[in-house]
């Protein structure tokens, strides 16, 4: 392992674990949960509120970036911290997704994907060893190999033709990443079939990367499905490097993910769902559109570290979102994200103290009592 990434595991509880990742921008806490900042910004939030609300690393996309600005912009600016004003641990995922999930017209083949910008339709192709060039010179501290990730449900063939192919653009990406500072996670593909989990992450774990990605799961398939999936090969990651679970999730998501030995996460749903006036309270999630807000002085949470959250009232967020104004969509975002690393945090402190599943039972039980005040 370069000294400039390593990965400590400081304490389990049943097959949830604490850990640090140490990058050249600074420790990260897991179980850890990082905001996703695709286009050099987290929607609607400044860097140091994202940092206030507790996150150590976001996430940057190579998609975005290599199309609008451009890597080898961003690199001439200082790179992609310094653009974007976040001197922390940055993570890049590798365009794949985004290409399967945004380009209408693609053609995968083993050289390459090939697909139409959705910005102005030009001809792009991306390479495995161009992925990881982007990356470079974004200068992220953790990238993510190129991979190909299919919708589910699908057809077992579709699945191993894809996870057989991540395998070997893995290959490639890691001899591209010779002499790249920072850390190289791998993908592990194969859909909801646990055997083409297995023999993904077994020529994976044969490749030795830094860390190791579960990918192709929130792609349509039943949560109880994603959880089944996890647990049917998480045993078999090696305990000593990050497991992170791409593109998860809702609070619970995440909870279940932690309870089967993942340690990252990002998801855009705190704030997508923020813009779009929901918020994620200890209390459940709280739909400000709804008009019994409308005169409720009650903040919505009394005793949150967020200022968001403890002092501004819900008839004043309902206000707001019912006006379409940018500032509700700003605190609710807030509200989310400290909310998500809340309970984060939360989790970090239960594994250690030995009370993880005691955590997990009293925040599933705070969100099923829910908001309303008691008559």
């Amino acid at each position: 392992m370069p000294d400039e990434f390593q990965f400590r595991l400081l304490a389990t509880d049943g097959a949830a674990r604490c850990g640090e990742i140490l990058t050249r921008h600074g420790p990260v806490a897991t179980p850890a949960f990082m905001p996703v900042g695709t286009q050099a910004t987290v929607k609607g939030m400044l860097p140091e509120a994202v940092r206030a609300g507790g996150a150590d690393i976001v996430l940057g996309n190579t998609y975005h970036l290599m199309l609008r600005p451009g890597a080898e912009r961003i690199a001439a600016l200082g790179g992609l911290h310094k653009f974007m004003n976040w001197p922390h641990a940055i993570l890049t995922d590798s365009g794949g997704f985004q290409v399967m999930s945004l380009s209408g017209l693609r053609k995968v083949d083993e050289r390459a994907v090939t697909f139409r910008s959705h910005l102005d339709g030009a001809l792009v192709e991306l390479t495995p060893e161009r992925a990881i060039e982007i990356q470079a010179l974004l200068g992220s501290d953790i990238a993510m190999q190129l991979d190909e990730c299919v919708a589910l449900p699908a057809p077992r063939a579709d699945l191993a033709r894809a996870m057989r192919l991540s395998l070997r653009w893995a290959e490639r990406s890691k001899r591209a990443f010779e002499g790249v500072r920072g850390a190289l996670f791998g993908i592990v593909q194969g859909g909801d079939d646990p055997e083409l989990r297995l023999e993904s992450l077994s020529a994976l774990v044969d490749m030795d990367f830094h860390g190791y990605a579960i990918g192709g799961l929130a792609v349509g398939e039943a949560p109880e499905v994603m959880r089944k999936t996890i647990e049917s090969f998480a045993p078999a990651l090696p305990v000593d490097r990050p497991h992170y679970l791409m593109g998860v999730g809702t609070p619970a998501d995440l909870l279940e993910a932690v309870a089967r030995g993942i340690d990252m996460f990002d998801c855009v749903l705190p704030t997508r769902n923020g813009r779009h006036g929901l918020a994620f309270t200890r209390f459940g999630p709280i739909s400000l559109k709804n008009a019994r807000h409308a005169e409720d002085p009650r903040p919505l949470d009394a005793t949150s570290p967020c200022p968001a959250a403890r002092d501004y009232s819900r008839a004043y967020l309902h206000h707001l979102v019912k006006a379409g104004e940018m500032l509700g969509a700003i605190l609710l975002t807030m509200v989310n994200l400290s909310y998500y690393q809340e309970l984060m945090a939360g989790a970090r402190a239960a594994i250690t103290a030995g009370r993880f599943e005691d955590f997990r039972q009293e925040t599933d039980a705070m969100w099923a009592q829910g908001d309303l005040p008691p008559r």
